[in-house]
């Protein structure tokens, strides 16, 4: 089990590689069942690791990193370094939301500056909660 905060919630390093288990896993299309086969354990224990619920055993994150066609540098990443997990992970954890990836490659393939940001301005004024009057983008706001 993962060792948790004084808030009983895991431990922030815990949620953090779980996290970038949990993009890796997404970026090759896998879905918690496979890596569960690959790596010989069940998908609820899959589940547990992303969460940061239970703690992932080296020897597992060897495993893992296997399965997932790279070394467990490109998953740790600068977790061992002081405050390094913090924002970065924020960012992590926000991609590992549904339809985040997805919306971001879709960003990325806009050209135009001017497009991209009335998408950032729609979601942002989603994300306060404002009632976006136009859901689309109209030619005046570009």
């Amino acid at each position: 089990m993962s060792k948790t905060t004084e808030t009983g919630s895991p431990h922030p390093l815990d949620v953090a590689l779980g996290s970038r288990i949990r993009l890796r896993r997404r970026e090759l299309g896998f879905s918690q069942e496979q890596l569960a086969r690959e790596v010989g354990i069940t998908f609820q224990q899959v589940q547990k690791y992303e969460h940061g619920t239970n703690r992932v055993s080296f020897s597992r994150l060897v495993e893992i990193a296997q399965a997932l066609k790279c070394g467990i540098v490109d998953i740790i990443g600068d977790l061992d370094r002081p405050n390094g997990a913090e924002p970065f992970s924020r960012h992590l954890a926000s991609l590992s939301e549904p339809g985040a990836t997805e919306l971001l490659d879709a960003y990325a393939s806009i050209t135009s500056a001017k497009h991209r940001r009335a998408i950032l301005n729609l979601a942002k004024q989603l994300a306060e909660g404002k009632n976006a009057e136009l859901y689309a983008v109209s030619e005046e706001t570009v």
